[in-house]
């Protein structure tokens, strides 16, 4: 679409993404549930859209084995913004697809605005959710990035050795962050251009936009230094560190050696039984419910 003026009294829906494993980290403790500054890093993520009162619904996508954990977590919180907690899959993308076709089912309007962030980064700014929240009103599509401090080098494979093959000038470099934002109809629309390619493997959902929808541009929206991803153990004490900053200079708690010690019991192994956990058809209801009285308050 061109940069002409769109609605922007729709609903603006934040995807954040807790499904990953955590292989890098410690693939015996889920790192969206450790804990940083004494809080759980998928809550830090979630009460970051929770305190944005221009976020109208927020839909948490969990990695299956520890769904009760965190609904519990949601629950014991009292997150009102929360809509629908959902199982993500194997990859980012289908973690992605998969919030996408629970927004799709729940009739949410085209023109919505959908911020898709990655809960292991905590720290993000207000002032990048309201800078892609406003940058939907005048392009389809908005990234998070902060301005890279290090020359970037562009390479690929010759004769067996990976070479240099450009140097792009260091102001047009930056490190993707997120949240990414979409027009609901730009990137559904994008995912199932996408789900035709079979060398479809994008870790990123801008990407998907840029090689599917090439026409659509992308804002740069300013993100920063404090809104890192936490891929690593080695992340931790900067994370310990920016989590006092944030409380104030309370000083963190330990980090739990395990999911037991925050939840208290093992929920790795976790069977969901018969109506423990709001079924598809109930969140689809739930969520139809919730756009049909925001296009009712729009009108």
């Amino acid at each position: 679409m061109s940069q002409s003026k769109r609605a922007s009294n729709v609903p603006v829906v934040a995807v954040v993404l807790a499904a990953g494993f955590g292989t890098r980290f410690d693939p015996n403790n889920p790192k969206q549930l450790v804990a940083v500054g004494g809080k759980p890093i998928v809550c830090w993520s979630i009460e970051a859209f929770e305190s944005n009162p221009r976020v109208t619904d927020i839909i948490v996508v969990v990695n299956p084995t520890v769904r009760t954990t965190v609904e519990r977590l949601i629950d014991d919180a009292g997150y009102p913004k929360v809509r629908m907690i959902i199982d993500g899959g194997a990859e980012r993308v289908d973690s992605t697809a998969a919030a996408l076709g629970a927004l799709a089912d729940a009739g949410i309007p085209a023109d919505a605005k959908i911020l898709i962030h990655d809960a292991v980064r905590p720290f993000v700014e207000q002032s990048s959710i309201d800078g892609c929240i406003d940058a939907l009103d005048e392009l389809d599509a908005a990234t998070v990035a902060y301005a890279s401090t290090d020359t970037v080098l562009l390479t690929e494979f010759r004769d067996g050795r990976k070479i240099v093959r450009q140097v792009p000038d260091r102001p047009h470099t930056f490190r993707a962050q997120t949240p990414q934002a979409f027009r609901f109809d730009t990137i559904r629309h994008a995912y199932e251009l996408a789900s035709a390619d079979p060398g479809f493997h994008p870790t990123d959902d801008t990407r998907v936009v840029v090689d599917y929808l090439p026409e659509s541009s992308v804002a740069v929206v300013d993100g920063s230094e404090s809104n890192l991803k936490i891929t690593t153990l080695a992340d931790l004490p900067i994370a310990e560190r920016i989590a006092r900053q944030r409380l104030g200079g309370v000083a963190g708690t330990t980090v739990p050696a395990d999911v037991d010690a925050l939840t208290g019991a093992d929920d790795r192994a976790y069977v969901a039984s018969p109506g423990q956990h709001m079924t598809r058809e109930e969140a689809k209801a739930r969520m139809h419910a919730i756009f049909a009285e925001a296009a009712h308050r729009m009108r």
